[in-house]
């Protein structure tokens, strides 16, 4: 764990999140921004509506990281912008239900594009990690940017033990396509459109982490 991270200690094991006794609603959805007066509160009342545990959220638009407990009951974990008057762009977040902020183990914010948490399960020695992503367009002129993007990417995965469960969510800014030649063990025929370059970075990950689409 970095600076930008927390964690809990051994002792004080979190109550687990997945269990066979009840469902488990994990989604994503970039909200376009968090930066104005309400919108945070409305993204916690749409994550209620839909009994979601685990809500990540892509352009978020808040600077610097931390956590911060909501009026509503809601837990926000968030990454973005560190440099002092960066702007008010990018940024993921992972909004957490009561239940889910029982069950966090520790998270990490990687950069105003990845954050990570690990939560526990029914199994002691096998923990969940999200990793909630904001991808840079597929037009993105600057292709450093997409490198980069995705060597922080691998990073993070690469530190994930075997065992663990893990979800890799977000808005990647990808198409994949309806044509899986090559990729039959990691997606199906059932994309739309044509892969085009993000969608091909992302199927490359996919693959060398044996990561299903």
């Amino acid at each position: 764990m970095t600076s930008n991270s927390e964690s809990r200690k051994e002792a004080a094991r979190p109550t687990p999140l997945l269990t066979t006794r009840r469902t488990t609603r994990i989604a994503t959805w970039n909200v376009q921004t968090m930066y104005q007066a309400g919108k945070t509160l409305q993204v916690a009342r749409e994550m209620k509506t839909y009994k979601i545990q685990v809500l990540g959220i892509s352009e978020a638009r808040w600077t610097t990281s931390g956590r911060v407990r909501l009026s509503s009951g809601e837990e926000v974990l968030y990454s973005g912008h560190q440099e002092e008057g960066a702007p008010h762009t990018l940024g993921v977040a992972l909004m957490l239900a009561p239940e889910a902020q029982r069950a966090l183990i520790g998270y990490e914010a990687i950069s105003p594009r990845i954050i990570t948490a690990k939560f526990a399960t029914k199994k002691k020695n096998i923990n969940l990690n999200i990793i909630q992503c904001y991808a840079p367009t597929n037009d993105e002129p600057d292709v450093e940017k997409k490198d980069n993007y995705y060597w922080q990417l691998q990073a993070v995965l690469d530190g994930i033990k075997d065992r663990d469960i893990t979800l890799v969510m977000g808005d990647f800014n990808a198409k994949v396509g309806g044509e899986n030649a090559g990729y039959e063990d990691i997606m199906g025929k059932h994309g739309l459109g044509q892969m085009n370059d993000n969608g091909e970075r992302f199927a490359e990950m996919c693959a060398l982490n044996q990561l299903v689409i």
